[in-house]
């Protein structure tokens, strides 16, 4: 493995991940900008993707599954080395040693499928299709967009932690919520759904 440092995805209620990869780079990146949420808001414009300010993801809208306007958090590690999952379930977060959306890297948001009481907020996540479009609202006002490049699931046992934590050059962003069969044993799902998505511009403030 070299210098990278694998850890154990903590398993939820209803949302398994697997395994994660924690780059040295992570740990290098820019401390994102907290945003000026007085600012006069500007009338939006399309903007070449190299202009992508480094700053906190704040909300997340998917029109294709009717997900508009929803908060998001942020995850890190938990003492035992694992990643943490959201204790929210309407509510996705970022996992926040990687990049920044819009950055060179990948980009990874976590979310529940459902719980207990119903749905949560990537219930629909697996509906997704190939050119739907992801938009990411930043802390400072900007939203990334990104275009849905392929929907996958796989078995637990198989979660490609290498693929979904890391990119090789591009700007990109996963989803990933739990998905497959339900084991009620277990009390967890048994396969993972990923979203891989790429940036396609940006609106600025």
């Amino acid at each position: 493995m070299g210098r990278e440092r694998w850890v154990a995805v903590a398993a939820g209620l209803v949302l398994l991940l697997g395994a994660a990869v924690v780059l040295p780079w992570v740990l290098d990146r820019p401390v994102p900008a907290a945003g000026d949420a007085s600012a006069p808001a500007a009338v939006p414009a399309v903007v070449p993707v190299a202009v992508v300010p480094v700053s906190r993801p704040v909300s997340l809208d998917i029109p294709a599954i009717e997900l508009a306007g929803s908060p998001l958090g942020e995850l890190g590690l938990n003492t035992d080395g694992t990643v943490e999952v959201p204790v929210d379930y309407s509510m996705a977060g970022w996992f926040d040693l990687g990049p920044t959306p819009g950055q060179v890297g990948a980009s990874v948001i976590l979310g529940h499928v459902d719980s207990t009481t119903g749905p949560a907020v990537f219930f629909r996540l697996r509906s997704l299709e190939a050119g739907d479009q992801v938009d990411v609202g930043l802390a400072d006002g900007t939203v990334a967009r990104f275009a849905v490049g392929s929907v996958e699931t796989y078995p637990k046992e198989e979660f490609p932690a290498r693929r979904v934590y890391t990119s090789a050059g591009s700007r990109d962003l996963r989803l990933v919520t739990c998905g497959g069969e339900f084991d009620p044993v277990a009390g967890h799902y048994e396969s993972n759904v990923v979203v891989y998505a790429t940036l396609l511009d940006t609106v600025p403030a």
